[in-house]
Order: C-alpha cells, then sequence, then structure tokens
C-alpha cells in the first residue's frame, strides 16, 4: 500500500508539473499573438480628416485608401508600427547609435562608430529645417506608429526578449532611418580612402596606376558602348608587400569567405520597344542585407492629390517613413542602385604647437567644438564619447594622423522627406527634376513614363568641388583643393541620360558615364562592370518588341560570364601537355574533371565547377595581396585591396597573361605554379572535412540562412524565427547577385499605367511575427524566382480608421 501511494503520487506531481509547462506554454503562445498586427476592425482616431481604410490580400499586402496624403501616412504608420516596429526600432538606434542600449555592451564599439556623426542631433535641426508640410506629414505617420505600437494587446515579441521596452517613436526617427541607409550605403568610403593612403605611402605612382586603374574593359557606361581604355605600363618592379603572406598566419583561402557585398540592379525600356503599350517598362532589384523581416513592406497607396485627381501609387517603403521608396504612381515608375560615387573626403589637418586645441583646415585654423555623447549601455554603466567636430566633420585619428570626415550625409540637405513629391510626378522630365532634391544616399535614379520616356540621373545630393580626377579618392591634405567643396549642385547641373537611342538603360553599381558630368560623381568604389554589361547586353537581346514578363527575366540571369574566363585559366594551368600537373595527383585530376564536366555556364546550386574556378580566382587574390591584407585590416576591418579597386581581377589577368618574372610572388618558380598553388588551397578548401570534391557544390557553399536577428542570439528559436536555408543559384558579377547574407531584397518590373500587369517578389513576409501567415508567404516564390503580382490582390482583411 505504502509503495502504492508514492506511486500515486509522483504521477499526480508529474501531472501537475506537465499541466504547469502546459499552461505556461499556452500563456506564452497567447501573450506572442497578443503582439501580431489588427487585420480587421474598426477603430475611431483623433486627427483624421475622413475615413481610412487598409484592405489586405492574400499576403497580407495592404492597399490604403484615404482622403488625403496626410490619412493616408497616419495608417501606414499604424500598419509599419504593428508590422515591424523591431525592425524600425533598429533602424533608428543604427542611424542614431543607440544600439547598445537594446543590446549591451557588444553593441558600444558600433554605436561609437556612428554616434561620431551625431546624426540623431542632425535629425533635430533638419526637422526644424523641414517644410511645414513635410514636417506634419512626419507628425501624422509618427501618431500612427505610436498607434499602432499602443494598440498592440502586448509588446512585440522581441522586446520581451531582450527585455527592453519600446521607445514612442518621433518624426526625427524618421529621419535617422534614412541616415542608417548612408552607413549602410556609403560606409565604407572611408575605410576604402584609408586604404587608398596605405597604398599611396607603399606603392610608387606608377605601381598605383597599375595596381589602381581608373577604367576597364568591363566598364559598361550609359553615354557610350565602352570606355576607351589606355592600360597602364607595367612598373618594372612591385611594391615591397607583393606576393608575401601576411606576418601572422596565413588563411588557408579566403575564397571561401569572398567579398559578395555589392549588388543592385535597375534598367527602363523605352516604350517604342513596348509590345504590348506604348509606356516604358522599368525594372529594379535592390540588393541588400538579407534578413527577416526583409528590408521593405510593399503596399498600395490610394489619395487624391492636391488638384483633387485620384492616385494610386504601388511599391516597396521603408518602415520608419510613410513614403514609397521605388515603385509606380500610373504615371511614371522609378527605382535606384546605389551610386558609387565619390561623396566622403578625409582630410588631414595640420596642427601646431605654438596654437594648441587648433587645427588647420581649409579654411584657417579653428577649435574644434566638443560635444559629449552619450551612449546608454543594458545592463553596464554608460559610456561617454567625446566627437570634436569642425567645419568639415568630425574628427578621426588613424594612421597617426588626425582627419576630419567630409561626408555629404553631415549636409543639411541629406535627409528629407522629398521623396514623397515623385509619388505624384506625371511625367519623366518631372522626375528627373525632383530625384536631385532627394535627401537620401546618392543612387543611379532610373525611371520612365507612361508615354514611353526612360531616363537617368542622380538622386541625392552631390557636391560641387572642382574637378580632380582620383586624387580626391585618397585623404587629402588641408590646403588640397580637390578637398574643397563649393555648396551643392542644383538640380539643373545634374547629369542626365535622357532617352538614349538604343531605347534603353541599365545601372548596376559600375562606371556611369564616359564622358561629360563624370566628374561630378567621382569614383567612390565602382563595381568592375561585367554585371552591367551582362544586364545590358540581356536587354539588347530582348529585341525591337518585349513585354514586361521578358524584362523582369533578366533579374534571373545566372549566367556566369566573367567566371568563364577564370575557368579556361584554371584548366589550362592543370592541363598543359608538355607538364601534367595532375600526375600523381589525384585530387587535381578530380578539380579539372569537375571544371569541365560540373559546368553548366551559370552560378547553378549544383555545379562544382562554378565553385573551383570561383575559388581559383580569390586564391590567386589572396597569394598576391595576403600581405597588404594583413596591413590593411589593422588600419580599418574594413579596409582591403578590393575595397581600394574592385578592378583587381583586371590586374590579374593582365599578369598571368603577359607572366612578368619580376612580378611572380617570392617562393614561385613561375606563373604557372602560382595557379597550380591556387588550385590547391581551393582543393584543400573544398575537402577538408574529408568529403569528395563532387560533393562540394555552389549551392553548398550559397546557402542563405536568411533569419530574424534575434535568433542568432536564441538558438532554440532559430528554427520559428529563419527561412529554410535555401541553396541559391547566382553570384557577384552576374544579374542574380546572391550571397549567403545579401542578394535582391526585391524584383520588381512595371510598365506605368499598367501596374495590374506588373511583377515583384521579396525575400521575406510581410510581417515580421513569426507566428503571422504573412511571415514568410512569397518566400519561396523569391527563392525559385517566381514572379508574383505586383499590386494587391482581392481584399481578404479590411481595417477601418474614422475620425
Amino acid at each position: 500500500m505504502k509503495k502504492t501511494g508514492i506511486g500515486a503520487w509522483f504521477r499526480r506531481v508529474v501531472m501537475a508539473i506537465a499541466a504547469l509547462l502546459a499552461l505556461l506554454l499556452l500563456g506564452a503562445w497567447l501573450f506572442l499573438r497578443g503582439s501580431l498586427a489588427q487585420l480587421d476592425g474598426h477603430r475611431r482616431v483623433a486627427g483624421l480628416s475622413a475615413t481610412v481604410s487598409v484592405a489586405r490580400d492574400d499576403h497580407g499586402v495592404p492597399l490604403i485608401r484615404g482622403a488625403n496624403r496626410l490619412d493616408v501616412a497616419y495608417a501606414t504608420g499604424y500598419v509599419h508600427a504593428q508590422e515591424r516596429y523591431f525592425q524600425m526600432d533598429l533602424l533608428r538606434r543604427s542611424g542614431a547609435g543607440e544600439l547598445a542600449e537594446m543590446f549591451g555592451p557588444r553593441a558600444v564599439p558600433l554605436d561609437q562608430a556612428h554616434r561620431l556623426h551625431r546624426f540623431r542631433a542632425r535629425a533635430e535641426l533638419a526637422l526644424l529645417a523641414m517644410p511645414a508640410a513635410d514636417r506634419l506629414l512626419l507628425e501624422r505617420y509618427t501618431a500612427g506608429v505610436n498607434d499602432g505600437l499602443g494598440q498592440l494587446s502586448a509588446r512585440p515579441f522581441e522586446y520581451v526578449l531582450t527585455r527592453v521596452a519600446p521607445r514612442a517613436w518621433s518624426p526625427a526617427d524618421s529621419l535617422l532611418c534614412i541616415w542608417a541607409m548612408y552607413f549602410d550605403l556609403q560606409g565604407g568610403q572611408e575605410a576604402r580612402e584609408l586604404a587608398r593612403g596605405w597604398l599611396r605611402e607603399h606603392s610608387t605612382a606608377e605601381q598605383r596606376a597599375f595596381l589602381a586603374p581608373t577604367a576597364s574593359a568591363w566598364d559598361a557606361p550609359l553615354d557610350a558602348d565602352r570606355i576607351a581604355v589606355t592600360p597602364a605600363p607595367m612598373p618594372a618592379t612591385p611594391p615591397a608587400w607583393w606576393g608575401r603572406p601576411k606576418t601572422a598566419p596565413a588563411r588557408q583561402v579566403a575564397a571561401a569567405a569572398f567579398l559578395d557585398t555589392v549588388g543592385s540592379n535597375n534598367w527602363a525600356v523605352a516604350g517604342a520597344r513596348n509590345g504590348t503599350g506604348g509606356g516604358a517598362i522599368v525594372s529594379d532589384d535592390m540588393h541588400l542585407g538579407l534578413q527577416l523581416p526583409a528590408t521593405w513592406y510593399r503596399l498600395a497607396l490610394q489619395f487624391p492629390d492636391a488638384q483633387g485627381v485620384m492616385r494610386r501609387v504601388v511599391g516597396v517603403t521603408l518602415p520608419g517613413m510613410p513614403l514609397v521608396v521605388a515603385g509606380s504612381n500610373g504615371r511614371v515608375a522609378w527605382g535606384y542602385t546605389n551610386s558609387y560615387g565619390d561623396y566622403l573626403d578625409l582630410i588631414a589637418l595640420d596642427t601646431d604647437a605654438a596654437r594648441p586645441g587648433k587645427v588647420r583646415t581649409q579654411a584657417g585654423w579653428e577649435t574644434p567644438a566638443a560635444t559629449d555623447e552619450t551612449i546608454l549601455v543594458k545592463g553596464a554603466p554608460a559610456v561617454t564619447l567625446t566627437v570634436r567636430e569642425t567645419t568639415l566633420g568630425p574628427l578621426r585619428v588613424a594612421m597617426g594622423r588626425s582627419y576630419a570626415i567630409h561626408w555629404s550625409a553631415h549636409a543639411p540637405v541629406a535627409a528629407n522627406a522629398n521623396s514623397g513629391r515623385l509619388e505624384t510626378a506625371d511625367t519623366l522630365d518631372q522626375a528627373l527634376a525632383i530625384a536631385p532634391t532627394l535627401g537620401i544616399p546618392a543612387q543611379n535614379f532610373v525611371a520612365g513614363d507612361a508615354q514611353g520616356n526612360i531616363g537617368w540621373t542622380i538622386a541625392g545630393p552631390l557636391p560641387r568641388r572642382a574637378p580632380a580626377g582620383d586624387a580626391s579618392t585618397y585623404p587629402l591634405a588641408a590646403d588640397d583643393p580637390a578637398g574643397v567643396w563649393d555648396g551643392w549642385l542644383a538640380p539643373d547641373e545634374y547629369p542626365r541620360v535622357r532617352n538614349p537611342a538604343g531605347g534603353q538603360l541599365a545601372t548596376a553599381n559600375s562606371r556611369q558615364l564616359a564622358g561629360a558630368g563624370a566628374e561630378l560623381i567621382g569614383d567612390g568604389g565602382f563595381d568592375l562592370g561585367a554585371r552591367t554589361h551582362q544586364v545590358r547586353d540581356n536587354l539588347t537581346a530582348l529585341g525591337a518588341r518585349t513585354d514586361v514578363a521578358a524584362v523582369y527575366g533578366v533579374t534571373l540571369d545566372d549566367r556566369a560570364i566573367f567566371m568563364g574566363q577564370w575557368r579556361e585559366r584554371a584548366i589550362a594551368a592543370l592541363s598543359v601537355p608538355d607538364a601534367d600537373a595532375t600526375a600523381g595527383r589525384p585530387q587535381r585530376a578530380e578539380a579539372l574533371r569537375l571544371l569541365r564536366e560540373s559546368w553548366s555556364g551559370r552560378a547553378s546550386v549544383d555545379s562544382v565547377g562554378y565553385r573551383i574556378a570561383r575559388g581559383y580566382l580569390f586564391a590567386l587574390y589572396d597569394i598576391v595581396y595576403d600581405n597588404a591584407n594583413g596591413q590593411l585590416a589593422a588600419i580599418d576591418a574594413r579596409a582591403s585591396m578590393a575595397a581600394i579597386t574592385s578592378r583587381w581581377p583586371v590586374v590579374l589577368a593582365r599578369l598571368l597573361d603577359e607572366q612578368p618574372a619580376a612580378w611572380l610572388p617570392p617562393s614561385y618558380a613561375d606563373w604557372r605554379q602560382v595557379q597550380l598553388a591556387a588550385l590547391d588551397r581551393v582543393i584543400a578548401d573544398l575537402s577538408k572535412d574529408g568529403e569528395p570534391l563532387l560533393a562540394a557544390t555552389w549551392g553548398r557553399r550559397n546557402t542563405a540562412p536568411i533569419a530574424h536577428p534575434i535568433a542568432a542570439a536564441l538558438p532554440a528559436l532559430a528554427r520559428w524565427l529563419s527561412a529554410p536555408a535555401d541553396m541559391l543559384p547566382g553570384d557577384s558579377h552576374m544579374p542574380r547577385v546572391a550571397g549567403p547574407k545579401f542578394g535582391q531584397s526585391e524584383r520588381m518590373t512595371v510598365q506605368p499605367g499598367r501596374e495590374e500587369q506588373g511583377l515583384f517578389n521579396m525575400p521575406g513576409g510581410q510581417s515580421g511575427h513569426p507566428l503571422s501567415p504573412y511571415f514568410l508567404l512569397g518566400h519561396a516564390d523569391w527563392v525559385r524566382g517566381t514572379a508574383t503580382p505586383l499590386l494587391p490582390g482581392a481584399a481578404q482583411h479590411t481595417l477601418v480608421f474614422s475620425p
């Protein structure tokens, strides 16, 4: 009896514990559901002028209808907050340098780097200077954001996990979201200039001209078939660091951790080539970091403009701002790629012991203004950062010098709400006149209108500066005229290309112009141009009559045209008839077989040959630049020879073609041995886990672990906060740019006036909440490249706001 009693008691305890756990799990589940967005219902709101409706389709994409733009901005803020508040919070905190308040001491270094620019203070000043109508738009959006956050039954789940309370939104926070994009899109320019400064100190002018060419045959400018290139003479000797290993142990192969951080394509086809109507066709696929939720939030807006004409705008918004970033308004469609112009100068400042505390700038001797910035740190004492700022910008010490960071992001015109004017532009010419006034990181702006016109210009601020060639891409002395900015270019001074003879325009981060206007942009790290070349050739191949579907198809082109030449070099190195490199080397023989047989001509997920060829190129990069990259990393984590010039493959190709003995890296007998050493590194890397080379497909390397930022800190929840680990076709130097952490953040192709034919997909769903049916909806379409309608479909849920 006693044993039976103990057993019964034990069973009751176990059942009670199980019931308690079930209740806890149920409570947690119900709590998490409390932070899901409201999809249906009716709310009365103070400050509205009339009823606003939010009608979501089966993918959660809303059509927001209102009696005026202010009411629509309110509803947009409400929807953004309920679906994406944590994402918005991260954006503003990144722009302001306030991440440590949420993530603790590990975020302090990033906050210090960002707080140096004091963008929160700049945002408050920009807000005060903003036209009253724009400020009111941000205020109505802010009211919607705070109401949307406040109406959730529970705070967003991320704040429960981080144990931080969400902070209310302010109009200045919306501008900080723009400055967060400056860090994302132009944040590498400072490191690039430092790297180029190091190169100048460790090479001769002749060596720099050879190692960092200003153009190549890959360039595909908008205003010419090509750029005339006269290769610089090869110097008699290389720099002392050339071809030497780091002083620390070298990496086995950097090909496994390569540089896949440049992307974005946009193009337009004129109406004369549109076989389905006279309107232009515009396509845009902006490339950014891949995570959940996706960078963009899709929607359509409907409202009457100032003349009472009903407008419908469809496209993508950046949560944190009420405006359509890229899209179509029925009359004009537009999109962006990062322009990679020269928008930042490092000015080396002089000091004088006789003038303590002063520095010499272009304007003369001045005393930097000192401001103490307090960085709040979760779980630790606050950190004080003293920012010293001159009339040129804040100071940074690097390489033993004090530099002023002269950056367009610091300008009063750097962030504004002028993007809203594109929502009601009627013609291409109006759009081209609006683009230069936008307060965004300077972008390639490509647009087309319903009449069939197409055009390009730069959107965002351009400094007015004297032509200086590439001198301004190196750190400058305080008295160097190349560093003098005389205000900002007026819209009519911006370079433009309108209705070119071929009926097409395309940009993909490379040099835009061969002739007039190029000096206004400068080279801030242009991409090589192979991708632009491929896009341009694809558009030409579409012929005299095309359509939206065919133009969209260019975004999915993963043909390995650029990498094909490196495959041929690798094959040649392994198969010289009179010096068989594979004799007695079975792994080399297998690599040669796979280069020949496991090659589809594309960056396809099942290709081993593509992965070997790509690895070979980057292993060559390591062999010749390893010592330089080690020294550069000590200056700035983002500094490298690839940051100095994207044209390094052109330099390597020339060396392999000409095989100069003086430039042969030490310890190698000839250039073929250099190539074989590179291939051996790749083989060793791909077989290091004991698996056969046959298993080392490109897809296994190019697998994207797209996840919510919280997933890394909470591995137990990663399954619910992540997309499937998809193998992605594509790579850099082709239209379908795809990497494990970087890729096409959206794909959109549209003819203005026929938006119902428009096509779209993006890597994540509308919601940032893992319990929402819209969290991953659409992700599989993005992986496959399947196009879905751009316009929202029939309403499945409707939320109504009334005064």
